[in-house]
């Protein structure tokens, strides 16, 4: 029986490390053993108090209902105090903040809220992909905008100034950015703020790597007024090693917070209250457990410079993130030919650039999230195909 998708599907793949995923599954069955370089999954654990306190609540004979929408209020609270320890921003904790089942639903959410059929979202390439799906899938339409190696990764303002820009609802923007690891600055922040502002656009910053390889964190909404344009979304998946516990966050204005709560109250019942309160002694975390993570990254980063090197690949030191972003040598067509022929000849696989949309194709991005031995097999790998 054949049962037809609905058209908002059209256009819309499977995700590509979904896929790609699969194959490296069916190359190591063949007795392959691909290294995986690729994902941005932390493969070092929670801190272990954070692990205490989920078995510890989880123990309890009354935490296993349904929860809040909005979360419990001991959540609420530890996220307030986050962003005003780290970003120094103050936040309500029973009005402006909304935990989030992980932050990549808090993009759906915000789509599904605002977003109308033809209203046009400015997305960046390169980008995170979900953005671009999540636009298609509310129905709306992507304008893409480009960043640059020579524009140090930022929006070219000028340019976008002389686009149409009535049917502009949302922006969607990244710092510090995926894939590229380019680090905000204040200015850039403001400048961001005062486009919003001007043309009445709704700016989403995605900010879930402020705290990897970067001894500056920074949040959009330490500008001032940001509120009035600023939805930002946060997450404990790479600052605390919890990516699979789908823990993350949604910030702005008491309005925009109950804007987007009365989607997502439509599509989920809470999140599991032991999980939220194990968060809560994750966000308590001090300076001591972030330089122990990012000196394991900052030895990881060494080796794939390493790495890189020998795939005569150019690329900066000075990014943040749990990736790095290179680009390939004139050899190669693009970073999907180098990254295969890494792969089927070398066992190893890496990220390619255009993944993340046309102005990523001339580059590749490789994870830290793995260990430093397997870096070393990947570089003797490469050794003996070069």
């Amino acid at each position: 029986m054949e049962i037809k998708t609905s058209k908002r599907l059209e256009g819309i793949g499977e995700y590509y490390f979904s896929q790609k995923l699969r194959e490296i599954d069916e190359l190591n069955k063949a007795g392959k053993n691909i290294i995986n370089l690729g994902i941005g999954s932390p493969d070092l654990p929670p801190h272990p108090e954070v692990v205490r306190a989920l078995q510890e609540e989880a123990a309890k004979p009354n935490v296993h209902a349904y929860q809040s929408y909005k979360g419990s209020p001991l959540l609420r609270k530890a996220m307030s105090d986050w962003y005003k320890k780290w970003y120094n921003v103050d936040l309500n904790p029973d009005t402006e903040v909304l935990p989030l089942i992980g932050s990549k639903e808090g993009i759906m959410h915000i789509c599904m809220t605002y977003l109308d059929k033809g209203d046009e979202v400015l997305v960046p390439n390169p980008g995170y992909p979900t953005y671009t799906s999540a636009v298609k899938l509310a129905a709306g339409k992507c304008v893409e905008y480009k960043l640059r190696e020579k524009n140090n990764y930022e929006p070219d303002f000028e340019k976008l100034e002389k686009k149409s820009l009535k049917k502009v609802k949302l922006m969607f923007v990244n710092y510090p950015h995926m894939p590229t690891g380019k680090l905000p600055s204040k200015e850039l922040f403001e400048k961001i703020v005062v486009f919003g502002k001007k043309h009445k656009i709704l700016i989403i910053h995605d900010n879930p790597y402020s705290f990897i390889l970067n001894d500056s964190p920074m949040s959009l909404l330490s500008v001032e007024t940001a509120k009035d344009c600023v939805i930002e979304l946060n997450s404990l998946s790479k600052s605390h090693n919890m990516a699979g516990w789908r823990i993350g966050m949604l910030c702005g204005a008491k309005e925009r917070v109950e804007e987007v709560l009365r989607f997502k109250s439509n599509m989920d019942s809470g999140m599991f209250l032991p999980a939220q309160l194990a968060a809560v002694k994750a966000l308590t975390l001090g300076k001591e457990w972030h330089d122990r993570v990012n000196t394991v990254y900052r030895e990881r980063r060494e080796k794939v410079f390493e790495l890189l090197t020998l795939l005569r690949c150019k690329f900066s030191k000075e990014q943040a993130g749990m990736f790095v972003w290179a680009a390939i040598p004139s050899a190669h067509s693009d970073g999907f030919a180098l990254s295969d022929e890494v792969l089927y000849n070398a066992g190893v696989f890496i990220t390619p650039g255009g993944i993340f949309g046309s102005a990523g194709e001339q580059y590749v991005r490789i994870s830290l999230c793995s260990t430093e031995e397997k870096i070393e097999e990947a570089i003797q790998r490469i050794k003996s195909i070069i």
